[in-house]
């Protein structure tokens, strides 16, 4: 009886160890971005062909978030604004737009701060509030100020001719579909190597350029 006792213990110690290494595993793995377009949905499963050409399953919750992306301009960034800047930095310190997305009101402060991004070698990414924007000689200039530990910041935005733009919108499970081009910006990789997402950004008409 101590035996089986003893066995029961030792695999339920087994079972319990097992499950704090994966939480540890999942806690220390940096998010992964994906970006592509769905080929199937079965359930809360989705499989996206990312733009590299790899299949991805990515399992999201029953109230997984869904945020659109819409086409915008230039004209709809203002003082203030808070926007996302896509960017390849420049020899004088400013920053070559490759693209923009702007945040609704309600996610003033989502990612505040400029940090290294994914979509190109070398490109980063600047959420931070809009300060000015005039014309420049190669593009609007648009100079934005955010957080950066206990102090301010700021970087000067070059937005050239045809530099893509978006804007957020609400979204809906339901745009979710098969055909549909999305960005998942902070999906967890679990220790079998499968992702899950707790928020999905649908292009509405467009591929996200972010």
């Amino acid at each position: 009886m101590d035996r089986k006792i003893t066995r029961v213990a030792a695999g339920a110690l087994a079972a319990a160890a097992i499950a704090s290494a994966s939480i540890a595993w999942a806690q220390n793995a940096p998010p992964v971005r994906v970006r592509g377009v769905i080929e199937k949905v079965d359930g809360n499963t989705l499989t996206v062909k990312a733009r590299d050409g790899a299949e991805l399953k990515i399992q999201t919750p029953d109230n997984v978030r869904v945020m659109g992306f819409v086409k915008a301009s230039l004209e709809d960034i203002k003082p203030n604004s808070f926007i996302g800047v896509t960017a390849m930095p420049q020899p004088d310190g400013s920053q070559r737009a490759v693209a923009i997305h702007i945040f609704t009101e309600a996610q003033r402060g989502t990612g505040e701060g400029h940090r290294p991004w994914d979509l190109q070698p070398n490109s980063t990414m600047t959420n931070a509030a809009v300060e000015t924007t005039v014309a420049g000689v190669d593009g609007q200039v648009v100079t934005v100020k955010y957080k950066a530990g206990d102090k301010t910041d700021e970087k000067k935005v070059i937005v050239p001719p045809g530099t893509p733009i978006v804007a957020y919108a609400t979204g809906d499970k339901s745009e979710l579909k098969p055909g549909a081009q999305i960005i998942i910006f902070n999906a967890a990789k679990q220790p079998d190597g499968s992702l899950q997402a707790p928020a999905v950004n649908v292009g509405r008409g467009l591929t996200p350029p972010m």
